[in-house]
């Protein structure tokens, strides 16, 4: 009884909880507030550190297409125009085939070759960013020039983002990167949640004679949308926040780009490259208001991605 009334969480069970009880929850609130208290404590450090660039650029600093130590005028467009297409590339890229795999491991594979193919997946997730950089500058470089990019400008030449000489070292190769860095990312949680639909879907749809892949599509997929939608955003939130893989393969140039073949630069790869070479402390205030930008957006796509996947679990769990 005393662990009964411990659970309903009553006045009587806080009363009668042991002094052990009460330094555990005390700790564990004190844990869950200093994570948030260091995540204001580094806004603020940013936030005064970037005081300069606000008060100089305004929001002028969101629009703006130049950056230029020498004449001390410093734009964020390019950069955030970067990661947006580098990140489309990479969902539009990895999305599918991170959905096949979920799909597969999920539904199709047997559990002997289930265990380890998932096994492996996941650890894809934990290679160092900076391998997929030497990986692509070495290999998937100079194949996307080689190979794929005249491939692709082949059939897509006409648009005017497949026009230029393919160099290997741009902005597509960078989303190419992107999009196999979260493929782990996305499969693996679009494989729990398709594991979260409850056995009942399937069974009604078999007892009415789908096949196996019309009970994947039209019963397990659409029960799971959500949860894939949000397996996709946390994708897109690794993809925004990536840094050196980025750095090494998408040509570091810090202008607009009007075709996929040129060189680039995003918020995270420009901060990498400029910031042991800016000389004045509005430079550098400049990059720190850039992390601050990527700081928020990210925050943002996590926060949403998550929202999205814990709300589809919990459903999931309800319907069992």
């Amino acid at each position: 009884m005393h662990a009964l009334r411990i659970l309903r969480g009553g006045t009587r069970a806080r009363l009668s909880a042991t002094p052990g009880d009460l330094v555990f929850e005390g700790l564990s609130t004190l844990v869950a507030l200093s994570v948030v208290g260091l995540l204001v404590v580094i806004t603020v450090i940013l936030y005064l550190v970037a005081q300069e660039s606000i008060r100089v650029n305004g929001l002028r600093f969101l629009t703006d297409t130049i950056w230029d130590s020498v004449s001390q005028r410093f734009g964020a467009a390019p950069f955030i125009y970067g990661m947006l297409v580098t990140s489309g590339i990479a969902l539009l890229l990895g999305v599918p085939v991170s959905l096949g795999i979920a799909i597969f491991l999920s539904e199709l594979a047997p559990p002997w070759l289930r265990i380890p193919l998932t096994f492996i997946v996941e650890l894809l997730a934990a290679v160092p960013s900076v391998v997929y950089g030497l990986w692509g500058i070495f290999v998937l470089g100079p194949a996307m020039r080689i190979y794929i990019e005249p491939g692709v400008q082949s059939v897509l030449g006409f648009l005017p983002l497949f026009q230029g000489r393919p160099i290997g070292s741009d902005v597509f190769t960078a989303g190419v990167i992107l999009a196999i860095m979260i493929i782990p990312t996305i499969s693996a949680v679009s494989r729990e949640a398709l594991l979260a639909v409850p056995d009942s879907q399937r069974e009604a749809a078999l007892s009415l004679g789908a096949t196996r892949w019309e009970t994947t599509r039209l019963a397990v997929l659409r029960y799971a949308r959500a949860g894939i939608f949000g397996a996709s955003i946390l994708g897109l939130g690794r993809a925004v926040g990536e840094t050196m893989a980025v750095t090494m393969t998408i040509g570091n140039r810090a202008a607009f780009f009007g075709s996929l073949f040129e060189p680039g630069q995003t918020i995270a790869s420009q901060i990498a490259g400029r910031w042991l070479d800016a000389s004045t402390p509005l430079e550098l205030g400049a990059l720190v208001e850039l992390g601050l930008i990527l700081m928020l957006v990210s925050l943002i796509i996590n926060a949403f991605a998550r929202l999205l996947v814990g709300r589809f679990l919990r459903v999931g769990e309800g319907a069992e």
